[in-house]
């Protein structure tokens, strides 16, 4: 994938995976079973350096 302008800062290759995912936060989400934090990872394909922002695919391209 190269929809953004991401470079790996330990490699500086352009390709890399983005996926989402969700967590529970806090006692009540844990209790009920609600997912209520979104996390994105940014895999780099060829040194596998992973970075994890605390925002959705979307708003990660803005920034990138």
């Amino acid at each position: 994938m190269n929809q953004t302008g991401y470079k790996c800062p330990k490699c500086g290759n352009s390709n890399y995976e983005s996926v989402e995912f969700r967590v529970a936060g806090g006692i009540f989400s844990k209790i009920f079973d609600v997912q209520d934090k979104k996390f994105t990872t940014m895999s780099c394909i060829k040194c596998s350096y992973n970075e994890i922002y605390k925002a959705s695919k979307l708003s990660i391209g803005k920034y990138i």
